[in-house]
């Protein structure tokens, strides 16, 4: 491969001046659309030598075969190019996002004669003010029900809105209370339109004022004995009640604040959009987002940014933005915001207080939409067979890898070493299945590797495991729920059943290691290859470069879960297995039982703290006195 780009401008050619540049295939296809402060100093990064670059914008720049920028007088108007270019030519290498589901929003038509409110997923009627997105249909209907009993307004069709007005005669919903727009015969249209702008206040945020409004009326109709009245208002303030309680006071009840968690990883992200009104959160989006080539977290919270509101204006675009970290050109994004809402818009990262536990809250919802994001296709047969089918082409496999069985090394700092094996047939996890293992002595990540393959391979001779246990190196353990079925004195058939592909957590140096295990068991049939997390590529055995999985694979979707799967076993294993050791040491106290045992780990919080401890600190500890806390300092030290 060359080291240059045959496209690559002549020197002097790029301006130094901000603006949008755009990379094109062969066919004029536009493949991606990026923003610089200094072009120059930007396209000089992906005409570095190809051997330095990361491999998907290696890829990238190699599928081009032209570049192409546009100047503009300011680093605002390149985000709003940016943004437009973007959404013109959807480039196949710029991040790609997918809504998490198709969400409900709640609608008040502020274009009609007499608004209405509904539940709708068109984001494009007419006029119409939005709430929401909220997460479930159920919800935006409980929200109405609730409200309108506050803000009686129109809940009708507008085919049964104009036959009531026609006609004189109210409209159904009308006639059960479910409406109490002009068309009930109750109200002017004119008390109507007011009865909107309160409805459309509330909910904007405008809590306090109809609150402390409605409270006021209901105490002095008491106070003058009308009853009836003060009756109405006590209902319509227990609705508003209702309403505040299903969304929670989180920021400070005048903050008008949209807020981002995000979770990532090579290859993925997914943003959570906390949407906070008056204080309290008034809706939630999930998205999940693919990356094609190597972006930073501010780049991509910056595109972000530009989705979210790109097509916003006034009251849409927040006062406040909060995010997990500033993008290099937050003022300018800020300026940016800032014309959309004709108002100053802050950009800030929550660093403490109230922003940052809920920054926290959205981080674990994020993370939980990203692990759905990768193990979703799971569920989908089809999309597995055409896992199994492209790492089978890809790896040069005899036939698609229907068992798959993953390995994992995990230590605390080369002590309490232990190995995790996963197994996944026809694409899902067997969990039945999975083993875990104890390692007594090595030298490094690969030895153990080795001495965990050859354990796991001499069952295949052996079905009932007698020559592995006679190795001493490596000891099954059964202390996770999962791998309870790896009891030595019980027949493994199962465990014995050979895998088409074994799976490494690790590089060229773990590989290799394994394709020497897999020799010295006299089984090169079985098909091997490594995960290197780095840049997710695939190592064979023998190889010198890896194997690249495009990013929208489902190969890679499959690799990277069993991967995940693996490392999650053996760290659970391994904190087990530490946990369990150090109650082991300790019960060999004279005096000190299970229960002072599992006082002392929680007064210390770590095993470290506890060995560190002297016998003044661990006195300190509930029930142990100067004698035992001495026997425990000297015992943890011999």
């Amino acid at each position: 491969m060359a080291e240059q780009l045959s496209y690559k401008p002549r020197q002097g050619e790029i301006p130094t001046d901000p603006g949008v540049y755009r990379f094109r295939d062969p066919h004029g296809r536009v493949l991606y659309v990026g923003k610089a402060k200094n072009l120059r100093q930007r396209l000089s990064n992906y005409f570095a030598p190809l051997h330095t670059l990361h491999e998907r914008t290696r890829r990238m720049v190699t599928t081009a075969s032209s570049v192409e920028w546009t100047v503009v007088p300011t680093d605002v108007d390149s985000l709003q190019l940016e943004y437009m270019w973007i959404k013109e030519f959807d480039p196949p290498f710029n991040v790609r996002y997918k809504d998490d589901k198709s969400y409900p929003f709640m609608a008040v038509t502020l274009a009609d004669e007499a608004p209405r409110v509904l539940v709708t997923r068109n984001r494009r009627i007419p006029g119409a003010k939005y709430f929401g997105p909220y997460p479930k249909v159920w919800a935006v209907h409980e929200t109405i029900d609730l409200m309108v009993k506050a803000f009686p307004i129109r809940t009708c069709s507008d085919a049964s809105y104009k036959r009531a007005m026609q006609s004189g005669r109210p409209c159904f919903p009308g006639q059960i209370g479910k409406c109490g727009g002009p068309c009930s015969m109750t109200v002017t249209i004119a008390e109507h339109r007011a009865m909107v702008d309160d409805f459309v206040a509330f909910m904007e945020g405008g809590d306090e004022r109809f609150t402390r409004e409605l409270t006021r009326r209901m105490q002095e109709a008491s106070i003058a004995m009308d009853y009836e009245s003060a009756a109405r208002y006590r209902d319509k303030l227990a609705a508003i009640e209702a309403v505040l309680g299903k969304s929670a006071l989180v920021l400070d009840d005048h903050e008008d604040a949209d807020l981002f968690g995000v979770a990532e990883d090579e290859l993925s992200a997914a943003v959570q959009h906390f949407v906070i009104r008056g204080g309290r959160v008034r809706g939630v989006r999930a998205t999940a987002v693919d990356k094609e080539i190597d972006i930073t977290g501010g780049e991509l919270i910056d595109q972000m940014l530009q989705r979210a509101y790109g097509d916003a204006k006034g009251p849409d675009v927040p006062r406040r933005v909060v995010v997990p970290a500033l993008p290099d050109d937050h003022a300018e994004l800020e300026a940016w915001l800032r014309e959309r809402r004709g108002a100053k818009v802050e950009i800030v990262v929550a660093q403490r207080g109230q922003r940052a536990e809920l920054m926290r809250t959205a981080t674990l919802n994020a993370q939980q939409a990203l692990i759905r994001h990768k193990t979703r296709r799971t569920s989908d047969y089809s999309a597995r067979t055409q896992a199994l089918n492209d790492l089978q082409e890809a790896l040069g496999l005899d036939e698609a890898p229907l068992r798959i069985e993953c390995f994992d090394i995990s230590h605390l700092g080369g002590t309490n070493v232990v190995a995790s094996m996963v197994v996944f047939e026809d694409g899902l996890p067997r969990k039945d299945q999975y083993r875990s293992f104890g390692i007594a002595e090595t030298t490094d990540d690969t030895d153990s590797m080795y001495q965990v393959l050859r354990r796991r391979l001499a069952y295949l001779d052996d079905p009932n495991g007698s020559d592995a246990r006679a190795d001493a190196a490596v000891v099954p353990d059964s202390s996770t729920a999962e791998a309870s079925e790896q009891m030595p004195s019980r027949k493994r058939p199962r465990f014995a059943y050979p895998p088409q592909l074994l799976l490494v957590d690790g590089g060229k140096p773990q590989v290799e290691a394994a394709a020497r295990a897999l020799r010295d068991a006299g089984h090169p049939e079985i098909g091997l290859c490594g995960i290197a997390k780095r840049l997710e590529e695939i190592w064979l055995p023998g190889e010198e470069y890896p194997v690249i999985l495009p990013r929208t694979s489902e190969a890679l979707y499959l690799v990277q879960r069993l991967r995940d799967e693996a490392h999650r076993f053996a760290i659970t294993h391994q904190r087990k297995k530490r946990k369990r050791d150090i109650t082991t040491v300790l019960a060999e106290v004279p005096g000190l039982g299970a229960t002072r045992i599992k006082v002392l780990l929680r007064h210390f919080g770590s095993v470290t703290a506890l060995r560190a401890a002297t016998s003044e600190q661990i006195r300190e500890v509930p029930g142990i006195g100067p004698a035992l806390a001495e026997s425990i300092r000297v015992h943890l030290a011999r």
